[in-house]
């Protein structure tokens, strides 16, 4: 596709469901018994890859698309039944990992694959606690990536045990695969991390009736809860909005509304960044929905600062480095990403991504071990984007194009769908 310079952004925008908060919904709901009502239900890839799975267990799922709301018939912690087939995740890193925790405390055997981007992503940092935890994961191919075999082995006798592991990343994903598998254990189970990261699965884990806690960077859940279905509304992903919070930022003349975005404190580190690169962003219309606060983000054009960016913040933001880097590119002065490694192992690699294709465009940008060093102020030029189909890349260069001298092509942008199927179209109306 092909993006150009554009003028003032003005308008106002509604975001799509967080990604993270839609696919706990459905999985959360599919263990839980009665029904669960999911609204603002995020229709990308990647959720509907969930629903498939849990379908294929034999769960009744209504997807509404035209309502955004999806309603759940849940069988209660041991109503799935063995899927007739392979589940596939498509390109769901959270599908595949949340999952596994779930398929590791059931008694049939299950065989989870994706995409050929997923089939490259880390998986042994699942396969080792739930191992721990005496499941009996494999990865088919011997390289700890999916395809996953789940109880292949035989038929499971015994519970998994309760552990406290202790996380060498701070990874929602990592932290929800041991705590879910937790509630098939046969005691108390904790996970501790460096750093805190997105909280999603203990708010709405409590909401369902689970007894978990959090105290510091450790959370613990016990087994056996009676899960009962729910009303969920799905707050705006902040992870769509930081598009259209960087677009507002960076286009002079610009001013956009943001509706409804989930402003959760493990998630908002994109907020605090920017105010410390001098964004004037305001929060408007503060509400809390079950434990996930959403506001309305009211965002203008601003005269930007480099700053250092590191430590703790990163897993509150760690989706939103790649378009933070072109805020940095129109910054003044020098702008230092670091403690950011993670990176490396999503989609795509996204420090070298993130490099390549904004050297491509004029900046100077530098890849390090953990992160980047941009000196800001080199004015940015057209150029072609490999996006490698991963739609955090694809996104941010359709951003980057705005402020760019002539044409950008983005190759493979539709990739987008996996999180923000209306993305292009959403830009385009603000773009008069």
């Amino acid at each position: 596709m092909n993006f150009y310079k554009k003028g003032p952004l003005k308008g106002i925008v509604t975001i799509p469901g967080d990604k993270s908060v839609s696919h706990r919904g459905v999985m959360f709901g599919a263990l839980a018994k009665g029904t669960t009502e999911v609204t603002n239900f995020l229709q990308g890839a990647d959720c509907l890859s969930t629903i498939q799975c849990f379908k294929q267990m034999g769960i009744e799922i209504i997807n509404n698309p035209a309502s955004d709301s999806v309603i759940i018939h849940g069988k209660g912690l041991h109503g799935l039944t063995k899927p007739a087939g392979l589940l596939d995740v498509g390109n769901s890193g959270t599908t595949l990992r949340l999952i596994s925790g779930i398929l590791s405390g059931q008694t049939f055997a299950t065989s989870l694959n994706g995409d050929a981007s997923i089939q490259k992503r880390p998986m042994n940092r699942i396969i080792a606690p739930l191992s721990m935890m005496g499941a009996h994961i494999t990865s088919l191919g011997e390289n700890g990536c999916a395809p996953l075999a789940i109880n292949h082995s035989g038929e499971r006798t015994a519970r998994l045990k309760g552990i406290h592991y202790h996380s060498p990343v701070a990874s929602a994903q990592i932290k929800s695969c041991v705590l879910l598998a937790g509630m098939y254990a046969d005691g108390e189970t904790s996970v501790t991390e460096p750093t805190l990261s997105r909280n999603h699965t203990e708010l709405m884990l409590s909401q369902f009736g689970a007894r978990i806690s959090s105290q510091g960077t450790t959370a613990t859940i016990q087994p056996d809860p009676d899960l009962l279905g729910q009303k969920i509304k799905v707050p705006g992903d902040i992870s769509s909005a930081a598009y259209f919070i960087a677009a507002g930022l960076i286009v002079p003349g610009s001013e956009i509304l943001i509706k409804n975005v989930g402003i959760n404190p493990t998630r908002d580190g994109i907020l605090r960044v920017c105010r410390q690169m001098g964004a004037d962003i305001t929060l408007e219309n503060v509400i809390d929905t079950g434990g996930e606060p959403m506001a309305d983000l009211l965002v203008r054009h601003s005269e930007l600062k480099g700053v250092e960016i590191g430590g703790d913040i990163i897993p509150t933001l760690i989706d939103e480095i790649p378009v933070l880097a072109v805020l940095a590119c129109l910054a003044k002065g020098k702008t230092i990403i670091r403690d950011a490694a993670e990176l490396k192992v999503k989609e795509s690699n996204r420090i070298d991504m993130m490099a390549d294709n904004l050297s491509r465009m004029g900046a100077d940008i530098r890849a390090t071990d953990d992160g980047m060093v941009i000196n800001g102020g080199k004015p940015l030029h057209g150029a072609t984007i490999e996006s490698k189909a991963d739609h955090r890349i694809a996104m941010t260069f359709a951003i980057a194009s705005l402020i760019a001298e002539g044409e950008t092509l983005i190759r493979e942008a539709e990739c987008v769908t996996v999180s923000y199927p209306n993305f292009h179209s959403d830009l385009s109306a603000l773009c008069k």
